[in-house]
């Protein structure tokens, strides 16, 4: 326990003193970002960029040609894969499709620990994306975007990976994962909000990292808190039966979900399923 507590206070004091080392963003999104803000960029400029990174390209492509995001006819380059998410998405998209890169460590407790938030991230991002597909078809006019919503979805637990990375100096608290759980639970939104801050991103990315599980926060209209917390209601991320019923019921009355029981369905779950696909 003299363990797990030090590493809390240590935690705590270094994110008081902003002095908690953070992932930094993968070199092929910062280009990819720093181009798309660039007013004379071009779809060929930018899919030379992209071209760079085998594994950024293939994502794209999986983006693409993705048929839940309403993509029939099946593109085979980079350059028609930008050319049809368009240079307005492809800085959200280019940076989702990088995040798994900061996944990593040289730890193999780490690394397995890393592994599993990745996982569960995209089980979330499956969920909020698909139930964003399906919502924007029934509301065209809304400012909501697919594109925030992915990049949203995959940066929502970005901060729990400062937290196992200082962990990895206290070998000894993986004995106990739960109180390594009630660590990220208590301090991954801060911390989370200072990577997004450190990474130049908006204020919105910012409250979402901060504040998607702090269920005291409860926006009137639609938000993308809703979309993740209900991929984090349906991968069972929040525990207790009442306030989930209540998060349901709500998103039934705002137009996410069709009904409550909406997601428990056989047509859900292949949905997820071919989003998912995008990412793995």
């Amino acid at each position: 326990m003299a363990t797990e507590n030090a590493l809390y206070t240590i935690l705590t004091e270094k994110i008081k003193q902003d002095t908690l080392v953070l992932p930094t963003l993968p070199e092929i999104a910062l280009k990819v970002r720093s181009a798309a803000d660039d007013p004379e960029i071009n779809l060929n400029d930018m899919s030379d960029i992209i071209a760079q990174d085998p594994a950024l390209s293939l994502g794209m492509l999986k983006v693409a040609n993705n048929a839940v995001l309403g993509r029939s006819v099946k593109v085979e380059t980079v350059p028609q894969a930008v050319t049809r998410i368009g240079l307005r998405q492809i800085k959200s998209i280019a940076t989702a499709m990088a995040i798994e890169q900061v996944f990593v460590s040289h730890n193999d407790v780490v690394t397995m620990y890393m592994n599993k938030a990745w996982l569960k991230t995209i089980d979330i991002a499956s969920v909020a994306v698909s139930l964003m597909a399906m919502y924007l078809k029934e509301h065209k006019h809304t400012s909501l975007s697919l594109d925030t919503i992915t990049l949203a979805a995959l940066i929502h637990n970005i901060g729990v990976l400062p937290i196992l990375t200082e962990a990895e100096n206290h070998p000894d608290v993986f004995a106990n994962p739960t109180f390594l759980q009630q660590a990220i639970i208590k301090l991954s939104g801060r911390v989370g909000g200072a990577i997004t801050r450190s990474w130049g991103f908006s204020e919105e990315f910012t409250l979402l990292a901060e504040s998607w599980s702090d269920l005291t926060i409860l926006p009137t209209e639609v938000h993308y808190l809703d979309f993740i917390r209900a991929g984090a209601i349906y991968h069972n991320v929040f525990k207790n039966e009442s306030t989930k019923q209540a998060l349901l019921t709500s998103y039934t009355k705002k137009g996410i979900l069709p009904e409550v029981n909406y997601m428990d369905s056989v047509e859900f779950k292949e949905k997820c399923d071919a989003v998912r696909a995008m990412f793995i």
